[in-house]
């Protein structure tokens, strides 16, 4: 595998807590799966997944050029990207337990809705672009080589990592809807946990190479 291991191990466990923290994408999964039921769910996650696998794409190709005509810039896309993570993580701290879980009416959405609704919101947020520029680079080494396939390769881990969380919650959403809604200092502690891990991740990987 292309990818350095101690990085690779960092980037599993880094998502992995990300994904488990209740975010947009995942309330936003939710409320379609306690509308619409399973199917639903699984479709708004499928869209969703759909457009992170547009924003990994273009992030590749165009990092992979770009630090391929000026290898020196590497370093300071990695430490914008890195202070970029403390923002977010401080944002999860101070905000934490504040997502709200909204069903827009009280009627059911149908599958094709939910996959599109779930494609063209992620599409068109800038801060996943923002994100996703951030977070991947931080765990591509440059000097093994193969920019681009370090990127489809974190890629694909993880948007098959946010498929699993996400498609899980949409396939219970009945039961996780209200076990989220009752245990709201689970998600404070949720949101403390990811922000926490984004700090020491942006710290670490701004000094470490």
């Amino acid at each position: 595998m292309p990818l350095d291991q101690h990085l690779f191990i960092l980037f599993l466990l880094t998502t992995l807590v990300a994904m488990l923290s209740p975010g947009p994408d995942m309330l936003f999964v939710l409320g379609c799966g306690m509308r619409g039921g399973a199917r639903a769910g699984l479709l708004a996650t499928t869209g969703v997944a759909t457009s992170e696998v547009v924003h990994i794409t273009l992030a590749a190709a165009g990092l992979s050029a770009f630090f391929a005509a000026a290898p020196a810039a590497f370093a300071a896309v990695r430490i914008a990207g890195a202070a970029y993570l403390v923002i977010l993580g401080v944002q999860a701290i101070r905000h934490r337990g504040e997502e709200r879980l909204e069903l827009a009416s009280a009627s059911g959405i149908t599958g094709r809705r939910a996959y599109l609704r779930g494609l063209v919101t992620n599409l068109v947020n800038p801060k996943m672009v923002t994100f996703t520029i951030a977070f991947l680079p931080q765990f591509v080494d440059p000097r093994l080589g193969r920019v681009w396939l370090q990127f489809v390769v974190l890629g694909a881990v993880f948007i098959a990592l946010e498929f699993a969380v996400d498609g899980t919650v949409g396939l219970l959403a009945g039961r996780i809807g209200d076990w989220l809604g009752r245990r709201q200092t689970v998600r404070r502690r949720l949101d403390v946990a990811t922000g926490g891990v984004f700090i020491g991740l942006g710290v670490r990987l701004a000094i470490e190479r």
